[in-house]
């Protein structure tokens, strides 16, 4: 089955860097979009993210441009997500998606927060 697992999350100063990964498996990987969200308290689900298959198109929502760079391992079945310059507001658990046949598949989530 379809399983997408979140790592690299911790607590970190602003200004800090932090590197999350997501190891995919029960799909073909090389072959789908893969997509960074995040949640914080009280908010809604927001994208923060997206890198296409053959890593020809990344988008990232205005408030990570410039320090936040997503990436992908097609050999490795990972993507990853480069985060620096970290602010407070970055605060938030990171979830994994990917869409398969209309059905979005999530990962359990990483926590990174941000705080002197």
């Amino acid at each position: 089955q379809v399983q997408l697992v979140e790592s690299g999350g911790g607590s970190v100063q602003p200004g800090g860097p932090l590197r999350l990964s997501c190891a995919a498996s029960g799909f073909t990987f090389s072959t789908y979009t893969m997509r960074w969200f995040r949640q914080a308290p009280g908010k809604e689900r927001e994208l923060v993210a997206f890198i296409t298959s053959a890593s020809g198109i990344k988008f990232y929502t205005d408030s990570v441009k410039g320090r936040f760079t997503i990436s992908r391992d097609n050999a490795k079945n990972t993507v990853y997500l480069q985060m620096n310059s970290l602010k407070p507001e970055d605060t938030a658990v990171y979830y994994c998606n990917v869409q398969l046949r209309g059905y979005d598949y999530w990962g359990q989530g990483t926590q990174v927060t941000v705080s002197s």
